[in-house]
């Protein structure tokens, strides 16, 4: 099946870049290029797209107001182009929450060189849009938020981290096992510890998913730790959002954050998470390296983490997400004694990372999203 998509941004070298890097995919087609939301509305209406590519800071309609018109009256994927600087990481946050896919990054200079180099993610971000769910998306992202305490609300996948040696390791083939940054579990038997801790790992879909649960969430639950595939700046944001909203401390990881009850920790953008052990304490260790499964964060670096470090004192939970990013780790989980779940295709987004995990072997028990906020909460009882 061909993916038709629409482009929606109002820069010119950016709108006929794209189109040069999507045109030399036979499965996707560009039907169309506009400079602003209401231009494309005009062509969409005589040929929809499959997949949006939308542009945020647009003239005559931005493109919040315009992803919220059509998540309203036609839901389509859409994916969100965002520059790599704070400004667009809140923005994009907004964007997620109303119901985008995923998200690209582009610089502000050099954006002819980046995309050609970058167009590995982009093709990437536009398959994983076109098998979304998006009727997923609309539930979640109209659920209303109704944590224990908190403040008001303010708002991909993506690889994490728009560098130039990360697109280099994309085009040298970047589907490195989490050998190159940990070595695997051992198996061996594990001290007994009343600390227990939570994993877990998403890609497309997950930003939306992960309000849910932590918004769910009391601050009696033991430390949880959150591999979110997004890059670099945007992994702060996202993260500020969520300590808003929930009852529970959520920050974004920084070198040797502890793992305590009532603190969720997310890897950030462009960097792995590795959780250790000393004593009875856990904490996190935040690491460069290589791409693992093509990402970075990686959810197979964490979760193999946690399997040498925590074992059967963890519980792990794969959701919705494209790619096999995780499998492997949750099965080494499983495999130490940790308790494993995997998101069901019926909530998730995209089934991808769980079905991946499932095929495996490394999965207890598939369940739907409405339950892991329960069983989060059970962990250590």
């Amino acid at each position: 099946m061909t993916i038709k998509v629409m482009i929606v941004d109002d820069s010119s070298i950016m709108r006929q870049v794209v189109q040069e890097v999507l045109s030399k995919h036979p499965d996707i087609e560009v039907i169309g290029a506009a400079p602003d939301p209401l231009f494309a509305m005009t062509r969409m209406k005589l040929k929809w797209p499959d997949v949006l590519l939308l542009d945020i800071e647009m003239p005559r309609m931005d493109g919040i107001t315009f992803l919220k018109q059509i998540m309203a009256e036609h839901p389509t994927p859409v994916v969100i182009c965002s520059t790599l600087t704070q400004k667009g990481a809140d923005i994009t946050m907004e964007a997620l929450a109303a119901g985008a896919v995923s998200v690209i990054t582009k610089p502000t200079l050099g954006l002819r060189d980046f995309l050609q180099d970058s167009s590995n993610d982009l093709v990437s971000a536009i398959r994983a849009a076109a098998r979304a769910r998006v009727s997923n998306l609309r539930t979640l992202t109209s659920r209303p938020v109704t944590p224990s305490s908190g403040g008001a609300s303010s708002y991909a996948g993506s690889s994490g981290g728009s560098t130039a040696a990360s697109v280099r390791e994309r085009m040298e083939g970047g589907k490195q096992s989490a050998d190159v940054i940990l070595n695997a579990p051992t198996g061996n038997a594990f001290l007994p510890t009343t600390e227990k801790i939570v994993a877990l790992g998403t890609s497309t879909g997950g930003t939306q998913a992960l309000e849910v649960i932590l918004t769910a969430l009391p601050r009696t639950i033991p430390g949880v730790v959150v591999v979110q595939h997004m890059p670099e700046k945007f992994t702060k944001s996202f993260a500020d959002r969520l300590n808003n909203m929930c009852e529970v401390d959520v920050m974004e990881a920084s070198h040797n954050d502890r793992i305590v009850p009532g603190r969720v920790l997310i890897a950030p953008g462009g960097k792995h998470m590795v959780v250790k052990r000393s004593g009875a304490q856990y904490h996190v260790d935040v690491v460069d390296g290589p791409l693992v499964s093509r990402h970075r964060p990686s959810v197979d670096v964490l979760f193999r983490s946690v399997a040498k470090a925590a074992g059967r004192n963890a519980v792990g939970f794969i959701m919705t997400g494209m790619g096999d990013d995780g499998a492997q780790g949750l099965k080494e989980m499983h495999d130490t004694g940790a308790t494993t779940y995997a998101q069901d295709e019926a909530s998730c987004v995209v089934f991808g990372m769980p079905k991946e995990a499932i095929e495996l072997g490394g999965v207890d028990e598939v369940i739907g999203l409405d339950r892991i906020a329960g069983l989060i909460q059970r962990v250590g009882k």
